[in-house]
């Protein structure tokens, strides 16, 4: 295991073009983080930096203390996982795990690459696969098979390059508990890639999200989703993502496209002087105000609107209501769903009611929020007037206490399963 870090990377190509640009950050000892954004962010660059299969143009990158950015990628001991899993069909399970090991000539025993690869196995739960070959294996299968090739490598991390992206939806929950469980038995420093935030807000200790190649925070999940720094962080994280509404500020008194909400005096003087604002809220935070019940209706802010078009989940209702936003703030809402990937064909405001609610296509519904919830920005510069420094501080001590903790469990289920207890 080792610590990564990146010290103001950079990277450019011939025509100058900073695919990433002054990226700093610091990977702690068997911490597993994830890089992620939209496409085209310099997330996978980012990677294949750090494995070195790409220059970097400026910059320090130090693995375990030592700077690397000279040394070949063999000299760097670190597994990589592809998204294509880059398996060799004529090869068996047993010696696609095993040919990192083969190809250290002389390094390691037969019986030590029996046992590395049968260890790996067991973990990954391919024991009963290990004669087959490639072509006879589930999708999900390779990518263990691939998992494994890492494994046994012992390397000090483990590099995954969207690794989930080929498998169907089914198939990518039950992979990312099987990473997860890994990362956690083994405690190896782990880095991950991948543009889908549901995957990031699952599987990381910490995430670092990137946008044309700058970093825009780098926090817990939980941190990313209730204290962003700017819109684009606000606008990737999350799912359905946070609605951005026009606003307008008369002392403590927020104007929405439904109604007026009152808000704190402190965040009144944050955004004091702004001729208008964007307002953030996320579809969870709106609940059908006919079935809440008892005191907690009166602690928030009631409105009606006209529905649009629902969706029942089963588990969950989704509710679209259509929206006229003012021409200033429309143009740095399309500007902000370009960037993140989105095709918005229409200013509308979505959300996730309880499955009970009896709200349909083209009702008059009445809603409710806390507006504690609202997240105020700055359409100028993008920042946050609302993130709480000292709440965020706090999230990331808890955040880190748990990590501690489970990687001491963790350890503790390893050790009793090695001296023969029952997994």
């Amino acid at each position: 295991m080792a610590t990564i870090t990146l010290d103001h990377i950079v990277k450019k190509y011939g025509d100058g073009f900073p695919a990433v640009n002054d990226v700093s950050l610091d990977i702690k000892d068997g911490e597993f983080v994830i890089l992620v954004g939209p496409s085209g962010c310099g997330k996978s660059t980012l990677l294949r930096m750090i494995v070195g299969l790409e220059d970097i143009t400026d910059g320090d990158l130090t693995i375990g203390g030592t700077r690397v950015n000279d040394k070949a990628p063999r000299d760097r001991n670190l597994a990589m996982v592809f998204q294509n899993y880059a398996l060799y069909p004529h090869l068996s399970v047993f010696e696609n795990i095993a040919f990192p090991l083969r190809l250290a000539k002389g390094k390691h025993s037969d019986e030590e690459v029996e046992r590395r690869v049968r260890e790996a196995a067991d973990l990954l739960e391919l024991r009963e696969h290990l004669e087959r070959k490639p072509a006879n294996l589930s999708g999900g299968q390779r990518q263990r098979v691939a998992m494994g090739r890492a494994i046994v490598r012992q390397a000090d991390a483990f590099l995954f390059d969207e690794p989930l992206s080929n498998l169907d939806a089914k198939l990518r929950g039950q992979m990312r508990t099987e990473i997860a469980r890994m990362q956690r038995r083994l405690g190896t420093t782990t880095v991950y890639v991948t543009h889908d935030q549901t995957e990031a807000m699952t599987l990381g200790d910490r995430v670092a999200v990137l946008r044309k190649g700058e970093l825009q925070q780098v926090a817990s999940p939980r941190e990313l989703y209730e204290e962003p720094v700017n819109l684009f962080v606000a606008g990737f994280i999350g799912s359905p993502p946070m609605n951005f509404l026009p606003a307008q500020l008369s002392g403590t008194t927020l104007s929405l496209p439904f109604g007026d909400v009152e808000i704190s005096a402190d965040v009144a003087r944050r955004a004091e002087g702004a001729e208008f604002l964007i307002a953030g809220l996320r579809p969870e935070h709106v609940e059908d105000a006919e079935t809440l019940e008892g005191p907690r209706r009166e602690r928030g802010t009631t409105f009606e609107v006209d529905v649009d078009v629902t969706e029942w989940l089963g588990n969950e209702l989704y509710a679209y209501v259509p929206f006229s936003p003012d021409e200033r703030v429309a143009a740095k809402l399309a500007e902000l769903d370009k960037e993140l990937d989105g095709e918005s064909m229409r200013h509308q405001m979505v959300v996730t009611l309880d499955a009970r609610s009896r709200v349909r296509d083209g009702d008059r519904a009445r809603l409710w929020f806390d507006p504690a919830s609202l997240h105020l920005f700055d359409p100028s510069t993008g920042e946050s007037l609302t993130r709480d420094e000292e709440r965020a501080r706090a999230i990331q001590a808890d955040t880190e206490e748990m990590r501690r903790q489970a990687l001491e469990r963790s350890r503790e289920h390893a050790q009793a399963v090695g001296q023969g207890a029952p997994a």
